[in-house]
């Protein structure tokens, strides 16, 4: 019984993430980030494989815009060597963060990111 709720549960959690990661452009990490500690995983453990899972679900994403015609590369590339040197960066910092200020800082971009969408 529990292997099945387990399932069910990465199921919709796992549909819903990519639905909000390809309908907002972000947010699926809001959605898999609790639902992978609610299964179990550390806080590090859940941030780090919502960034696994979210890459593939993002590169498609990407993939169907580029594909419409809705986004230029151009216009992407002076922002990737930063993303890159910022997702290294906390990539590292990671693992050496406590949960509490995880937990805390996960929470101030959540609401940041609800005000921005409210105003």
């Amino acid at each position: 019984m529990k292997l099945r709720s387990n399932w069910t549960k990465s199921t919709f959690g796992g549909m819903i993430a990519g639905l909000a990661n390809g309908l907002l452009g972000a947010g699926g990490g809001m959605i898999a980030v609790p639902l992978l500690e609610k299964s179990g995983l550390s806080q590090t453990q859940s941030h780090a494989t919502s960034l696994a899972v979210i890459l593939p679900l993002t590169l498609l994403s990407a993939g169907f815009y580029l594909f419409r015609g809705d986004v230029a590369l151009q216009d992407a590339l002076p922002y990737l060597p930063w993303m890159l040197a910022g997702s290294l960066f906390g990539a590292w910092l990671l693992p050496r963060c406590k949960s509490c200020w995880l937990r805390r800082i996960f929470g101030l971009l959540t609401l940041w990111a609800a005000v921005r969408m409210l105003f």
